[in-house]
C-alpha cells in the first residue's frame, strides 16, 4: 500500500513501513481487536504517509520531481501498461490514490477502506469514482489500443 501511495518511491515506502511496524509494536496493547488487524496496520501506515506529505509540503518549494529522460522500460505491453498506470496514479490526489489502492489493489471492502482512511463511506466512494474517471482519461490511449 505504501509503495502505491508514495507513487513508486520505494525507499520512502520502506522507511514508512519500518516506522509503521515500530509504532504498531509499541501500540500493540492499544489494539482493541474490533476490526481486522490489517486494517489497523493500514491506518497507522496511512497516518504516517499523511504526516510525511504534510512535512514535505512545509519544507519543499518544488511540487513534483521531474522524470529522468532516456530511461527505456522493457518492450512488453504489460510492462508499459504498468508503467503508464503508475504514472497515472501519481497524478491522482492522495485521497483518490489511497482509496483506489486500498479497494482495488489490497482488496479491502468500502467499509474497511473508509475506516482505514477515517472518512465517511460516501467520501471514499466519491474519491474512488473521481480517481477512476481521471485514470480513464489518462489511460485513454490504452483503451483505444485495446479496441483496435
Amino acid at each position: 500500500m505504501l509503495r502505491k501511495l508514495t507513487a513508486g518511491d520505494n525507499a520512502l515506502a520502506d522507511d514508512l513501513a519500518q516506522e509503521t511496524f515500530i509504532r504498531a509494536y509499541r501500540s500493540l496493547a492499544k489494539y482493541r481487536g474490533t476490526g481486522k488487524f490489517s486494517s489497523w496496520l493500514y491506518r497507522i501506515a496511512y497516518n504516517l504517509f499523511i504526516s510525511h506529505i504534510r512535512k514535505k509540503r512545509e519544507y519543499t518549494t518544488s511540487s513534483e520531481d521531474t522524470p529522468i529522460e532516456g530511461e527505456v522500460p522493457p518492450q512488453t505491453k504489460k510492462v508499459h501498461l504498468k508503467l503508464d498506470l503508475a504514472q497515472a496514479m501519481k497524478q491522482l490526489k492522495e485521497d483518490e490514490r489511497a482509496a483506489i489502492s486500498l479497494c482495488y489493489q489490497k482488496g479491502l471492502t468500502h467499509e474497511e477502506a473508509a475506516k482505514t482512511l477515517s472518512c465517511p463511506i460516501g467520501t471514499l466512494k466519491t474519491n474512488i469514482l473521481r480517481g477512476k474517471n481521471k485514470l480513464r482519461i489518462l489511460l485513454q490511449e490504452w483503451n483505444t489500443q485495446a479496441a483496435g
